[in-house]
């Protein structure tokens, strides 16, 4: 049928670079090209094509469960990777999420994978020496045992030590006994639990039998019947029930009342128990053993990160598509032109494609960074060096999940908004995006409290300054500090629109909001406050800015170091750079006020300039926009949202998707009563 009246024209394409060499410039083309040939499969696989019912939500929370638990046990068959590809293409395991992030069924897969495969069999792997555990983990990856990971409880999330579900040691059988005192140790948010794992990997509080409580540690637990999915005798375990979004998996919760399991499912790889009950620990330090046994949850932050760049690319290349083909007013009655032509909408959306290209760059260093750390410890290397690496990761971890969590959250918002009334409708995957990505803000650690942790690790190095003593930065995220007094103290600054400005800006002020946190957390304690109580009254405006800057700092060094400081191939060099100093002014404005307070800005004439080369740059990006997108969309097929579509024709794929579908046009069951004509639906007044 003609679609006379809708808008027939395809997106303009007006690139400066050549795709394929930004291709072979940001990415592990090896990684890629199995991308690309994982998606060519499954677009041959019914098991992955949407229904219709799927697509427009109509399927039941058990439903949708079954369908990626059948997609995930299929995927596995295909088995695209194997373990010693893992080792070779680190990398690897970063486009799982975009594989299956960026499709309209969202992260059922990418979830099930990760909980299972990393979470519970590579944390038995990373933490346990005992070959039946380790035979376990293999079962995991094969499916013959479904695996969850259990720490947080109704009562307690983030304040781990005060977790209350214990393992008490008894020597008579040689059985840890696991229980739940109280309601409020019953374990719960665990994924995959809620619809059928059959193992859980428990944090419990370790009891020996002198009555000690050596803190938390981890256990594996058989929660259910592998033969029957029934649950075991002294576990109570059920489904939380309907969440906001992420219903792909169930989140579960469990009792313990009073379950025996052998010594021998302790995670031991740090500490363990002797047959007759003894303790023993290669960590004398309490706060160290606690830090190793959480030290998987840094991984699992690593991976989050990674999951909100994913969000933030499926909404930045729908929305940029429609932009750049929807065409609304212009400078004559007959001469409409594209949304993405003005300013506005420039300056709303292309902050966040710059900010896709800087923050992936970060997650994929970051990712590689915590691989390699995770492979050292389980060949058992340790020291001083490795410490200060586990500090270093823990501290970047922190701080880049709520970056990109909240990059997603807002961009997606603003995405959502750039295009009108028909981003508002479900189809085109706004509102799913949006609240898939809203868990990214809490779990794993609410990211406000996480931020803490990051600025904790920032003021106790530069105690170290102040006592004379150099910073180790195995990563290298905090090695500037060593010029801390050398940055504070520079009174001629270079000019931030340059690359180097933009870095010097960002030295400049972690080292002040730096200063500032100590200075008020040092004045909260002049105040005769208790420690706990100083440093929570340093947070606004000091520490939780300081831990926000900081990480922008590194994502913007680091992309500064790929785009600066290596060949970069001539046709990408001037887009690819001016990604860079778009994101890096754009994240830079956002800490004006502190810039002035400091002193840094003297006069408003800096802060037009640095506003004036956003939107400079904005337009500079525009040519090249689409096919900045092109470069991690994925296939139409994946992305499914009628307007984001490659071909360029959002108003006609949104018409063709009015008309699929024949319900969308039968009469309504109720239009008798739109009539006022007698309906034997309605109950007859008692009157």
């Amino acid at each position: 049928m003609e679609t006379k009246g809708y808008q027939n024209s395809n997106i303009e394409k007006r690139s400066t670079f050549n795709i394929h060499e930004m291709h072979t410039f940001l990415e592990d083309m090896f990684c890629k090209d199995l991308l690309d040939q994982i998606w060519r499969t499954l677009q041959k696989d019914p098991l992955f094509q949407c229904s219709e019912k799927e697509l427009t939500g109509q399927m039941s929370m058990e439903e949708i469960q079954h369908l990626e638990h059948l997609r995930l046990k299929r995927l596995l068959e295909y088995n695209f990777v194997d373990a010693e590809l893992f080792i070779e293409h680190p990398l690897l395991a970063t486009y799982a999420p975009m594989c299956f992030g960026m499709a309209k069924y969202g992260w059922g897969l990418s979830a099930r994978l990760g909980l299972n495969g990393s979470m519970f069999a590579g944390t038995i792997k990373a933490t346990c020496t005992n070959p039946d555990m380790l035979e376990l983990s293999k079962k995991a990856s094969r499916l013959e045992v479904y695996g969850c990971f259990a720490l947080t409880e109704i009562g307690h999330g983030s304040n781990t030590k005060a977790m209350k579900t214990t393992a008490t040691y008894d020597p008579k059988t040689e059985e840890f006994v696991i229980n739940t005192p109280h309601f409020d140790a019953a374990k719960c948010w665990s994924g995959l639990l809620g619809d059928g794992a059959t193992h859980a990997l428990v944090y419990a509080q370790l009891y020996t039998p002198d009555n000690v409580c050596h803190g938390l540690h981890t256990f594996v637990v058989p929660v259910r019947d592998p033969e029957t999915l029934h649950s075991l005798p002294g576990v109570t375990v059920g489904d939380m029930g309907k969440k906001l979004g992420l219903n792909y998996f169930a989140n579960g919760f469990a009792l313990f009342d009073h379950v025996r399991i052998p010594r021998t499912h302790l995670m031991n790889r740090t500490a363990d128990v002797t047959p007759e009950g003894q303790y023993v620990s290669k960590y004398k330090d309490p706060q160290k053993r606690h830090s190793a046994a959480l030290g998987v949850l840094s991984a699992g932050r690593v991976g989050i990160t990674g999951m909100g760049i994913v969000n933030l690319k499926v909404a930045i290349t729908i929305a940029i598509r429609y932009s750049a083909a929807r065409k609304q007013f212009g400078p004559t009655p007959d001469a409409e032109i594209p949304v993405l032509d003005y300013q506005m909408q420039q300056w709303r959306l292309l902050p966040y494609l710059a900010a896709v290209f800087v923050t992936d760059h970060y997650f994929k260093t970051s990712y590689v960074d915590s691989h390699e750390f995770q492979l050292k410890l389980m060949f058992g290397e340790k020291g001083e060096h490795m410490d200060n690496t586990g500090k270093e990761i823990h501290a970047l971890s922190c701080a880049s999940k709520p970056l990109t969590s909240w990059l997603a959250r807002d961009g997606i918002q603003e995405c959502r908004e750039a295009c009108g009334g028909h981003g508002y409708l479900s189809v085109n995957r706004f509102g799913s995006l949006r609240d898939d990505n809203d868990p990214n803000c809490t779990y794993e650690g609410d990211n406000n409290m996480l931020l803490g942790q990051t600025s904790n690790h920032l003021l106790s190095l530069l105690y170290q300054l102040k006592r004379g003593k150099q910073i180790a930065s195995p990563l290298g995220s905090t090695l500037f500090l060593n010029r801390y007094a050398e940055i504070l103290s520079a009174t001629n600054h270079p000019d931030v629109t340059t690359p180097e400005g933009v870095l010097a800006a960002y030295d400049w002020l972690v080292c002040y909001l730096l200063a500032e946190s100590h200075r008020k957390y040092n004045e909260q304690l002049a105040m005769q406050k208790d420690k706990f109580t100083a440093k929570n009254d340093s947070q606004v405006y000091y520490c939780r800015t300081l831990a926000m800057a900081f990480i922008e700092h590194v994502a913007i060094e680091r992309f500064y170091k790929k785009v600066y400081q290596t060949e970069v191939p001539q046709s990408v060099s001037k887009v690819i750079r001016n990604i860079y100093m778009l994101y890096g002014l754009w994240s830079l404005e956002k800490h004006l006020a502190t810039l002035f307070q400091g002193g840094f800005f003297k006069n408003g004439n800096e802060t037009m300039k640095l506003r004036e080369e956003i939107l400079q740059l904005c337009s500079k990006l525009r040519p090249d926009a689409v096919t900045l997108v092109d470069t991690f969309a994925p296939p139409d097929w994946v992305l499914q949202a009628p307007i984001g579509l490659s071909n360029g024709k959002p108003l006609e794929n949104l018409y063709k998707n009015f008309m699929e579908d024949p319900d969308k046009r039968k009469r309504i069951s109720w239009w008798k009563d739109v009539l006022n004509q007698p309906s034997d639906q309605v109950p007859s007044s008692k009157l």
